[in-house]
């Protein structure tokens, strides 16, 4: 009753004309960077992080909820109509959504990714009111050792899961640790991995990795790669009242209540990922059709976009359970949202909503208000994303440049931070065109320093006793689980495999 009590607080907050503003400023933002092609969320939020900087921190988390959301969105309507997914979790949307496009039946599939986007949004959301804080209650009371063993968990299963192979996720891992701790030892404090060049004495910011990895890194890479002529974007042609037939309704509805019970558990795992919710709930709407439906599986299935699209959805709010109550991100948006609340020295943890609970409830509460804003504004709009998709690619990552080096250059107004964003940019590029997962990377940016400072503590407390390491019974719990989730990990990408070989031999 409490949570209700805070969470009606917080819309209080959340429904004053300003920030109504600044939520509504945060979808259209959101969903227009988003739509764009090969733009994944992770991508939207690094790149608009820096235009919140200007406002208060309220309005700030406001409308970066509205831009969380807002990127989820935009990329159903790229994958659909383009076939160009901006991040893994949206294969299986393009996959079935452009093949119901090239049918005919696009209109269809829009709307079903929109509505079941907002029913999956709504109900995990609602799930996050009561569960966060539970949760919060609990992680108050580990200490040191077992905050070191979360963090094993985090950094293993993120390298392991977040890549194709296990050894490049964490070496991408490794890396981002070690530029985490460049600069001062905060006990020492001597210097450490800088080199002997000043600009590194002061460790490097993150959002300057963040917008580097994931906006540079990520333009570099498209740009290496751009064909010459027009894209193939599928057109729209029925008005939005009529997009969905009661038939389509009648497919649609469970697929979005299964892709939500789906998505949420798993994105609030240190192991989750929309991308393993998406592949579960494309294989057990696979499993469960029958008739019309099963046939049309490989070829435009409504339910291949339906489930799919609440699971990544539905992944969206439940990576904020772990974020909001133990500061740990299990994805690549999730470490960008953590670099959002780090700049105003709000570290997400158990006490959390103790120390900060003026802002986290209006943010949930936002997340409510996005999500109905965003429903109301991508049906009737889809025909405004569409024109904005005719945008020529070498335009549009000029420009992504350009806004990525005013961001950097914004944070401290030096010119050395650009230089910076231009060398992990660089790196970046390189990692995509190797083969080396981003996500991991980030991760260990934030969760090395902290991982530092609770295994010294940890130490400490035990007179150097590494066995104190795995004393605890939490501990002990958590390795086993750890165990079990790489092992899990294997079976996973095993049927995503025959999954993805299945779609392949469907499609010839």
């Amino acid at each position: 009753m409490d949570n209700l009590n805070l969470l009606l607080q917080g819309f209080a907050t959340a429904a004053h004309p300003e920030y109504l503003a600044f939520a509504f400023i945060g979808v259209i933002l959101g969903t227009a960077v988003g739509v764009l092609p090969g733009i994944g969320p992770s991508m939207t939020v690094a790149l608009l992080l820096p235009l919140t900087y200007a406002l208060d921190p309220t309005a700030a988390l406001i409308t970066f909820a509205g831009i969380y959301y807002g990127g989820m969105y935009g990329g159903s309507t790229t994958s659909i109509l383009l076939n160009t997914p901006g991040e893994a979790s949206s294969m299986i949307t393009a996959l079935e959504g452009n093949k119901m496009a090239k049918r005919g039946k696009g209109a269809a599939a829009l709307a079903t990714a929109a509505i079941g986007s907002f029913v999956a949004g709504t109900l995990a959301t609602a799930a996050l009111t009561f569960l966060a804080p539970v949760a919060a209650d609990l992680a108050v009371k580990l200490g040191p050792v077992e905050k070191v063993a979360l963090m094993v968990l985090a950094f293993t299963t993120v390298g392991a899961l977040l890549g194709r192979s296990v050894s490049r996720g964490l070496a991408a891992l490794g890396v981002g640790m070690f530029i985490g701790l460049m600069g001062v030892d905060g006990m020492s404090g001597q210097m450490r991995f800088t080199f002997g060049v000043p600009v590194l004495n002061d460790g490097i910011d993150v959002v300057v990795v963040a917008v580097a990895l994931f906006a540079v890194g990520e333009a570099l890479y498209v740009g290496a790669q751009l064909r010459r002529g027009p894209q193939q974007l599928v057109p729209v042609t029925r008005g939005w009242r009529t997009w969905m037939t009661r038939e389509d309704w009648r497919r649609s509805w469970k697929p979005w209540l299964r892709g939500t019970a789906i998505g949420f558990p798993i994105g609030t795992l240190p192991a989750g990922g929309a991308e393993v919710g998406t592949f579960l709930s494309y294989s057990a709407e696979r499993k469960l059709a029958r008739g019309k439906a099963k046939e049309e599986f490989g070829h435009g299935a409504i339910e291949g976009v339906a489930g799919p699209e609440a699971a990544n959805n539905a992944s969206a709010a439940g990576v904020l359970v772990p974020l909001l109550t133990l500061g740990i991100p299990t994805s690549a948006t999730a470490a960008v949202i953590l670099v959002a609340l780090q700049h105003y020295n709000i570290q997400p943890g158990p006490l959390l909503f103790k120390d900060h609970g003026d802002l986290v409830w209006p943010l949930v509460a936002s997340l409510y208000i996005g999500n109905v804003l965003l429903l109301v504004l991508n049906l009737p709009l889809v025909g405004l994303w569409v024109k904005v998709l005719q945008i020529p690619r070498h335009y549009l990552y000029a420009g992504i440049l350009l806004f990525a080096a005013l961001g950097a250059f914004a944070v401290h107004f030096s010119p050395q931070d650009v230089i910076v964003l231009l060398v992990l940019g660089i790196l970046g590029f390189f990692m995509r065109r190797y083969g080396y997962p981003v996500a991991p990377m980030v991760v260990g940016l934030i969760l090395g320093p902290i991982f530092e400072r609770q295994l010294r503590s940890a130490l400490q407390i035990a007179q150097g006793d590494w066995l104190t390491l795995v004393q605890s019974p939490f501990a002990i719990v958590v390795y086993v689980a750890l165990l079990l989730a790489l092992g899990g990990s294997v079976l996973l990408r095993r049927k995503e495999d025959d999954l993805e070989h299945e779609l392949v031999e469907a499609a010839r």
